[in-house]
């Protein structure tokens, strides 16, 4: 048993006795199944605190023969499972967290640091069967297999650290992956490699040293989808044991979406929200908003634009193959809105090719990064939408247009109205403060046909329901009975209380006043 070749289990026993702990060792079926086969090389990515740290400790928990871990999966999904018995506790694991040599190098470089801390561990179980004690780490194992059949399985923490931390570096980079390629790359003794990072590793300019791996990115999880975060079955079990309202929780931490899986939550945030008893920005708070502001600040090929739309709960088509898995190749803006998937500043939906904010946590977070200079007009439509929905729960339609006037001009330069969906997004942006009390849903299905925008009222606002329909070129009365004769209301079948039909349009013209308004009050 050591730190690096067969640890102990004391990381995962200590998550397993948290306060709060979800099972996700369904993930180690996945692996079993996935032992020395071609789909061997895992590469999993995802934002910080999504639990990368906490999976490879549990599946080195699970497979290292340095301890005997079967009462801690007592009770677990993979009990179940019949490979559980056949693996459990029985390879030699090698655990890296790159983070830690990348810090503790020094003067060295990174690799022969590692090199050095993981062959006396090494030496120490497989002495007697190496000859050359001066030999490379690679050498070494290959001399350890072809002498006693040793398998090894790979664990790897923060694998892009180096690539994010040393982003000036092409040569430390292009040495690191060369390393990489030379230990894992159709190697006789590996039977599992598994690494965890932020970036996927499919390439980096021209060198693409780790192309056996396959990749399980925030684009697409494949089959690893619901261990990317927390599933809304979980959340829904946290809720209840924690006496915290689900809607709000969504509101606050849902948005990430894959093909099965269409609501997976910030799995750190969730922990915190039930822990602490209130809602807040807790996954933000553990990193300056300056590293999203560098990337707003650019706008690339007209990305502030894509922002201010994504602000206004609209969202954008993109491109996510030009990505050249790096922070700081930028092609075109699609790279930059790419880059921010990753990060887990913006959402994706695989299967529309669409990025979107998503959650309220999130949204604060670009929020910040706009309040400190460079955008001022979008600033200000945030600070009158406050106001604006006042004037809407009035029904004060008149000071709705103006005020929708006034957000209309202030944007006007970085965001065109041209279609009803450019609308839709500028009026979502001008009741932004609304956030706070309602859950926006863009085009939701109702009657015969789709609300443009509902705000429905979280549990704890008491407020009442808003169904906004949009028009562009016509007048508000049409809106209005739009939203009567196509039954848009019937989308709000389990609401019961006050409902305000907002018609809006939209024409433009030179006298400034260019909003229209009709707002209506019912019970249902």
């Amino acid at each position: 048993m050591g730190i690096y070749l067969n640890p102990r289990n004391e990381s995962f026993a200590e998550a397993v006795r948290s306060r709060i702990y979800v099972d996700k060792t369904g993930l180690i079926t996945h692996t079993n199944a996935f032992l020395n086969t071609n789909e061997k090389y895992i590469c999993v990515s995802r934002p910080r605190r999504f639990g990368k740290s906490m999976a490879l400790h549990m599946l080195a928990a699970y497979y290292s023969r340095g301890c005997d871990s079967r009462q801690l999966f007592i009770g677990m999904n993979i009990e179940n499972d019949e490979t559980f018995p056949v693996h459990l506790n029985q390879y030699d694991v090698i655990l890296l967290n790159m983070q830690q040599f990348l810090t503790g190098a020094e003067k060295q470089s990174v690799t022969d640091y590692l090199e050095k801390e993981v062959l006396v561990e090494l030496m120490e179980t497989y002495g007697d069967l190496v000859t050359n004690p001066n030999a490379g780490l690679a050498d070494v194992l290959r001399k350890i297999y072809a002498k006693s059949g040793k398998k090894f399985i790979f664990l790897i923490d923060e694998w892009d650290c180096i690539m994010r931390e040393r982003q000036e570096s092409k040569a430390l980079q292009k040495q690191y992956l060369d390393f990489l390629r030379n230990l894992l790359k159709d190697q006789p003794y590996v039977m599992l490699a598994y690494m965890t990072g932020i970036l996927p590793v499919k390439k980096y300019g021209q060198h693409s040293a780790l192309n056996m791996f396959w990749e399980y990115a925030m684009t697409d999880q494949n089959v690893l989808e619901e261990y990317t975060g927390f599933t809304e079955t979980e959340v829904k079990a946290l809720c209840r044991q924690f006496g915290m309202d689900f809607t709000e929780t969504g509101s606050w931490y849902d948005g990430y979406q894959f093909r099965r899986f269409r609501h997976v939550y910030n799995p750190r945030s969730v922990v915190a929200a039930m822990s602490s008893g209130y809602f807040s920005n807790y996954w933000t708070a553990t990193e300056t908003y300056e590293a999203l502001k560098i990337y707003m600040d650019m706008d690339f090929q007209g990305l502030r634009a894509d922002i201010v739309q994504m602000l206004g709960g609209g969202r954008i088509r993109v491109n996510t193959r030009s990505f050249q898995n790096d922070m700081r190749t930028f092609l075109t803006k699609d790279d930059v809105l790419t880059l921010l998937i990753h990060l887990g500043y913006l959402g994706y939906d695989a299967q529309e090719k669409e990025a979107f904010i998503p959650n309220k946590e999130v949204a604060e977070e670009f929020e910040n990064a706009m309040s400190t200079g460079g955008w001022p007009e979008v600033m200000h439509v945030l600070q009158m939408s406050e106001k604006l929905l006042e004037d809407t729960l009035l029904c004060d339609e008149q000071s709705v247009a103006e005020g929708l006037d006034r957000a209309h001009m202030e944007v006007a330069s970085i965001l065109a109205y041209n279609d009803e969906n450019s609308l839709s997004c500028a009026i979502g942006l001008a009741y932004y403060s609304a956030r706070k009390d309602y859950k926006l849903i863009r085009e939701l299905p109702a009657g015969r046909g789709f609300a443009d925008i509902v705000f429905l009222p979280l549990p704890c606002s008491a407020k009442p329901a808003l169904v906004v329909e949009l028009k562009y070129k016509k007048t508000a009365d049409t809106t209005i009975q739009q939203i009567k004769d196509r039954h848009y209301t019937q989308a709000l079948e389990r609401y019961a209380g006050e409902i305000l039909l907002v018609g809006i349009n939209y024409n433009k013209d030179d006298t400034g006043k260019q909003h229209t308004c009709t707002i209506e009050k019912i019970m249902y």
